[in-house]
């Protein structure tokens, strides 16, 4: 006959130690910013080192014109290079309407999460016209609620194993506030172009007659 009162060693409760050293990571979803907000706090550093420009997929330097990006309505885009092509198809998508974006009075900067040599190779492959500023501390995409240790991307999407921002594309006029925004949860399809280059216009007009006013 069988018996189950030695099946489990015995062990003494009061053995068991609390490990203090494990840290606690409470959980908190990301809260993107979203248009209508505002964002006073907003900063670009002037450190060369953080932008990079091209043009036709060739490297360009020279000073940075901060004041110019950020006097006209302003595009900015989320990129990382661990998004794979979802990434490169967002740069793609962008490049192709950056044009469009100057024409009616509007500046594109795209933020990318590091620097690296890849991003040159890439530019040169595709003739990109892109400026990039390269956020390695993530301080911008925090300020966008795009990124966040408490809520990794992986938490989201399969086959990312690094977290990231987000792949989100904003619009904020010449008073920090946010007048477009789409970010790509489900990589069904990017953000419209045409609705971009609508919003700068016109928010490109308003400042125009206010700073004439």
């Amino acid at each position: 006959m069988l018996t189950t009162d030695n099946k489990y060693p015995f062990f003494d409760l009061s053995e068991i130690v609390a490990d203090n050293d494990i840290p606690f990571k409470p959980y908190q979803a990301l809260k993107p910013i979203k248009a209508g907000n505002y964002i006073p706090d907003l900063k670009f550093l002037n450190d060369y080192t953080r932008w990079q420009s091209f043009f036709n997929g060739a490297q360009t330097h020279g000073p940075v014109a901060l004041r110019q990006f950020l006097k006209k309505p302003l595009v900015i885009a989320f990129y990382s290079r661990h998004w794979g092509q979802f990434g490169l198809d967002q740069l793609k998508h962008l490049n192709n309407i950056q044009q469009e974006i100057k024409a009616n009075g509007g500046n594109l900067l795209i933020i990318s999460d590091e620097r690296t040599d890849e991003l040159a190779k890439k530019a040169w492959e595709n003739s990109y016209t892109l400026n990039f500023y390269h956020d390695e501390e993530k301080t911008i995409a925090q300020t966008f609620r795009v990124y966040s240790d408490s809520d990794p991307v992986w938490n989201r999407f399969s086959g990312i194993d690094v977290n990231v921002p987000l792949l989100a594309t904003y619009i904020i006029d010449d008073n920090k506030q946010v007048i477009y925004n789409h970010i790509d949860y489900d990589f069904l399809e990017t953000f419209n172009g045409e609705d971009i280059i609508s919003s700068v216009y016109e928010s490109s007009l308003i400042a125009n007659s206010r700073k004439s006013a």
